[in-house]
């Protein structure tokens, strides 16, 4: 078997001329903790992996007052020491600083966890979905940047020949939590995930929230039922999870050695209470 190749390119536009040389084979690889492990997934490596480790502008956290900018090649690790103390992205520091174990939250990069394919246990993808984040997405000719829930459904398409650069998340001010689920024979990767994003009135009720359930289907997504059924609630765990517990029937747990599709399901509303009582501490 031929050992695939490998380019470190030290700036983005080297890295997409690499990615464009070696043609549609071709592979970014940053932190590698998914590849790496493709042989026990019975998956081949692919012909060629473009490495973004030396490109420095993928691994910058920029917060500004409206914004913070992530870089796709910023690790866990870094990322939840990064966002300590930052309330309304609570949810995406927890995910970041809880996710697998220390090996590997210090390898793995934000960017990974958004591409990697088949990956359905990725612990970021709700908490970033929950806080409204964009996804900055650069090609040969162009650099775009789409909603990450379209991102998702289109990930093929908009990854071919291009490299996710950063992530955008808008500084709302809205407190948020992120509840999960592991199984120590599930390798320490959440069955289930709840994260939650909410404004809350001066009577301690939800206005509005964004909600993000991953690792039950095989793509996160949103909530968007539970959204609509907690506005007016007050944040109360028992009754969120009351609320929850009605509206499951709209998923279809994923089938995996570790966990039956059933099972995930069934444990949403406890996690949608765990978030619920994330929110009330921090209000």
């Amino acid at each position: 078997m031929t050992a695939p190749s490998v380019a470190m390119p030290t700036s983005l536009t080297e890295a997409l001329g690499a990615l464009a040389d070696h043609g549609p084979g071709a592979v970014p690889l940053a932190g590698g903790t998914w590849i790496m492990r493709s042989p026990l997934r019975r998956e081949g490596f692919a012909p060629a992996y473009v490495g973004l480790s030396r490109v420095a502008e993928l691994g910058k956290i920029n917060v500004t007052p409206d914004t913070i900018e992530i870089g796709a090649a910023v690790t866990h690790a870094r990322l939840a020491e990064a966002l300590e103390g930052l309330p309304e992205v609570a949810a995406l520091a927890f995910a970041a600083g809880n996710s697998a174990n220390p090996a590997i939250r210090n390898v793995a990069t934000l960017g990974g966890n958004l591409c990697a394919r088949g990956f359905a246990a990725a612990d970021l993808v709700p908490a970033l979905l929950c806080l409204d984040a964009l996804v900055e997405v650069a090609g040969a000719s162009a650099t775009n940047r789409v909603g990450l829930a379209d991102f998702l459904m289109h990930r093929d398409r908009l990854l071919q020949g291009s490299v996710l650069t950063r992530m955008i998340l808008p500084r709302c001010g809205r407190p948020s939590a992120h509840a999960r689920l592991p199984l120590r024979k599930a390798g320490d990767y959440p069955v289930a995930i709840v994260s939650m994003a909410a404004g809350i009135d001066g009577s301690g009720r939800i206005e509005t929230s964004r909600i993000a359930v991953g690792s039950v289907e095989p793509v996160a997504r949103r909530w968007t039922a539970l959204e609509d059924a907690l506005a007016g609630q007050p944040l109360d765990p028992a009754r969120a999870s009351d609320i929850a517990r009605s509206l499951t029937t709209g998923f279809s747990g994923r089938e995996a050695v570790e966990a039956p599709g059933w099972y995930r399901v069934q444990v949403l509303p406890t996690l949608v209470g765990r978030a619920v009582a994330a929110l009330a501490s921090q209000a």
